[in-house]
């Protein structure tokens, strides 16, 4: 057995359960903070290596292995983990539930992680990945019953319409699997549950709930390959309806936790429009999308959680002047924030042309729709921006400047963004071939 022939795909996602199981051990937050860190650590550079197997030819197993679609999300995936425990201040670990975070990656790894050839695994992962979140804000006290009641219809349509296509009622059960689609990715009316987890659980643990878009995922993996037309043109109509809402809902908070909340079921809804249009440019614009969407609004998230570490919760009702207690701190927000709208030499805006290109192909009222989403997203961005960082100075008795594993975390995520809208060809062609394996497994 070579070392690429390694079960890296099972190493991932087994490393941060038993590191779950390890940190509940430890009494010191300081150490079980170093444990967590080197977990994801080794769970990262362990998701990298399917990747690079994939490309050398290396075979894959049968319960665990990734393909042109699954490789680069499960590396993103552990790549958010990792840094958001690296940018979490040491004074914030005893708030911070680290076993909660390792379980929650395991399963969220393990959702990318499971061969395609095994439908039942994703299914499994994608319902234990809605109960460290559940777990999490009952143990703080905090109000729980709206996120439990939409996990539970999430749990109930993903469950009924996967049986449903085992049972040999594929179309039925594609209509099953795209409501649960919609519920996990926060479509309206189903979108309470996002601003509602942004605002009562902690950043970190609402940030890497959606960050992956495990509901774009399911869609791709088991609902595109059996739902009727109907239903994805249904799915896009909604779905077009809520990045328009979600956006214009953004340029109005007053409060960052829901500004951020309704930025990302923006940009959330505009991947699934692309998905529904199932064309090659628009599927890779799409994919492109979800990439830019999980970086850019990855490294804006960090970027608020750190600033919020700092001031407690933060309001966009005035100019609050932080700008010169961390420069970094802004830089990183408004160069993560105009890249999710796709900002000129940005990952996002390759993913916008590809996107707005292949919907104007297929529906110009649609490609007017992205446009005017993106447009209000960028107006949200902007304000925020204004509201946080200009203004008055306001002198602070104790240092506020940007630590060393924020500011790694922050540039990690920006010079990603940046690298890959200076360099996108590599990850053009590779969604490119993966959109097309998505629309061969729908059949002519």
């Amino acid at each position: 057995m070579t070392f690429l022939h390694l079960p890296w795909a099972e190493l991932c996602v087994a490393l941060p359960l038993a590191g779950a199981a390890v940190v509940a051990l430890l009494r010191d937050p300081l150490a079980a903070g170093r444990v967590t860190l080197g977990v994801s650590l080794a769970a990262f550079g362990c998701a990298l290596m399917p990747w690079v197997a994939l490309a050398n030819g290396a075979p894959g197993g049968t319960l665990f292995a990734v393909d042109g679609l699954s490789a680069p999300f499960l590396a993103l995936v552990a790549l958010l983990h990792l840094l958001v425990v690296l940018a979490t201040p040491r004074v914030k670990l005893n708030r911070m539930s680290l076993g909660g975070h390792l379980l929650a990656e395991g399963f969220r790894l393990g959702t990318f992680a499971a061969a395609p050839t095994a439908p039942a695994l994703l299914v499994l992962f994608l319902v234990l990945g809605v109960v460290p979140p559940l777990v999490e804000l009952r143990r703080r006290g905090r109000p729980s019953r709206v996120f439990a009641l939409h996990m539970g219809l999430f749990v109930a349509l993903l469950v009924g319409g996967w049986a449903a296509v085992e049972l040999g009622a594929p179309a039925a059960g594609g209509v099953l699997l795209l409501l649960a689609v919609l519920v996990r990715s926060g479509a309206v009316p189903a979108h309470l549950w996002i601003a509602d987890l942004f605002e009562h659980a902690t950043f970190g643990t609402a940030l890497l709930f959606v960050a992956p878009l495990a509901g774009v995922y399911l869609a791709l993996r088991l609902a595109l390959p059996t739902a009727p037309e109907w239903a994805l043109q249904a799915v896009g109509a909604v779905s077009m309806a809520t990045a328009v809402y979600a956006a214009g809902m953004a340029t109005v908070q007053a409060d960052a936790r829901r500004f951020f909340a309704y930025l990302f079921l923006s940009h959330a809804s505009l991947v699934l429009v692309g998905l529904e249009l199932h064309t090659v440019i628009s599927l890779t614009g799409a994919l492109f999308l979800w990439a830019s969407v999980a970086l850019s609004l990855g490294g804006l998230g960090i970027t608020l959680r750190a600033v919020e570490a700092r001031h407690g919760r933060l309001k966009l009702d005035g100019h609050r002047g932080l700008y010169d207690e961390s420069p970094t701190l802004a830089v990183g927000f408004l160069l993560t924030g105009l890249g999710s709208v796709g900002f000129p030499g940005t990952l996002g805006f390759v993913a916008a042309e590809l996107l707005v290109d292949g919907a104007i192909e297929a529906n110009p009222l649609v490609g007017v729709g992205l446009a005017v989403a993106a447009g209000m997203n960028g107006i949200a961005i902007v304000r925020a921006y204004l509201a946080l960082f200009t203004g008055s100075r306001h002198a602070s008795p104790v240092p506020m400047g940007i630590t060393g594993r924020e500011r790694f975390a922050v540039l990690a995520l920006a010079a990603l963004v940046l690298g890959g809208g200076l360099v996108p060809q590599p990850g053009v062609d590779s969604f490119r071939a993966a959109a097309g394996e998505v629309l061969a497994s729908r059949g002519p």
